[in-house]
């Protein structure tokens, strides 16, 4: 299946804090999105690897997406190597996506950088039908998406654009609840984490309103592209002056 978006995300519940608004926007309008996970989380200090398994099952289901995955890479040794690149240039070619989405390159976790600097590369590469790739045993066609775009973790960075969220902000935060092992819950008795501290729900909901504020909207989410985006005359015309 051809996908429009594929979202590579270092773990499970990545992808859904960092840009979970702009996928329920893209699949409420039909646009075909997928994830691809690259570990399973098996070092998070709350829940486990299976609990986060079902709970990435269940915020699919509420954004709506058509395609999961799961590399099971080593958690906490995401770090460039050939196995790896050739494992995500077959799923760019499996699913032959228009656009890429991938964690910015500069972030706090260490899996995030790596997941990116994999993931820039990969795309380049899937489009040299030298670099032979298989799927399903299958030898798979040279592919390159068009544009890869880098998602907000931790660090901030200043965005090429802005998405407004508006609308599908609370779908966000329902497919970020999804995961309740990771936030906080005052019976837990599990250690308390960076995400799991209660500011942190707080944290999100503030970036949102803030970057939504930007582009006088409620909501929205922060995306860099290295290359220039080409607006149509649509686009400039459309564009709100009430920030």
């Amino acid at each position: 299946m051809n996908l429009d978006v594929l979202i590579f995300a270092a773990h499970p519940d990545d992808a859904e804090l960092s840009m979970g608004g702009t996928i329920a926007k893209l699949t409420f309008q039909n646009y075909k999105v997928g994830i691809i996970d690259l570990t399973k989380g098996e070092l998070g200090t709350r829940g486990s690897a299976s609990k986060r398994m079902n709970e990435a099952k269940t915020a699919s289901e509420i954004l709506k997406i058509k395609a999961r995955e799961n590399l099971a890479f080593k958690d906490g040794s995401i770090k460039f190597n050939e196995k790896y690149l050739k494992i995500i240039i077959s799923k760019i070619r499996k699913y032959q996506p228009k656009i890429l989405f991938a964690p910015y390159f500069n972030d706090r976790h260490p899996d995030h950088i790596g997941t990116s600097q994999l993931v820039k590369e990969a795309m380049f590469f899937s489009g040299l039908p030298k670099i032979e790739t298989k799927e399903n045993g299958k030898l798979q066609s040279a592919f390159r998406p068009n544009k890869i775009f880098y998602y907000m973790q931790t660090y901030e960075f200043e965005p090429t654009f802005i998405i407004d969220i508006t609308e599908t902000f609370y779908t966000k935060m329902k497919a970020m609840y999804a995961y309740d092992t990771q936030f906080h819950n005052p019976e837990s008795k599990e250690p308390e984490t960076f995400i799991s501290n209660p500011r942190f729900i707080n944290f999100i909901k503030a970036r949102a309103s803030y970057y939504g504020f930007k582009i006088g909207k409620d909501y929205g989410e922060a995306f860099y592209c290295e290359e220039k985006i080409e607006l149509s005359i649509n686009d400039l015309l459309n564009q709100n002056n009430s920030k």
